[in-house]
């Protein structure tokens, strides 16, 4: 059935790109995650909150770490998704995730 085998190939592509966006992403969330973090702050002052409670800085790297967290749980499943279907051992839906791959980076 062509029909099926175009849906699955669109399905791949799709997958493929999302992935790229996710991967994308997470590198930005790393990057206000660094950005967040003030430089005269020492490594023992962000493990050791002081008395007063968390302050704002610790608080938004925490949600940042949190968001960095699911971003890769997302990665690594579409990734998987994405390899079990390149494992089909199908060619049509191997260039599907080589196409989706190439414009999900491009993009």
């Amino acid at each position: 059935c062509a029909a099926g085998l175009a849906l699955s190939v669109l399905v791949v592509l799709l997958l493929s790109v999302l992935y790229e966006a996710v991967k994308m992403g997470k590198a930005v969330l790393l990057r206000r995650a660094l950005l967040a973090v003030p430089r005269s702050l020492s490594q023992e002052s962000l493990a050791e909150p002081e008395e007063g409670g968390t302050s704002p800085t610790q608080g938004r790297w925490f949600w940042y770490h949190v968001g960095q967290t699911l971003f890769h749980v997302v990665q690594v499943v579409l990734g998987y998704m994405v390899m079990l279907a390149v494992m089909s051992y199908n060619a049509w839906i191997f260039l599907g995730a080589i196409v989706g791959s190439t414009l999900g980076y491009f993009v």
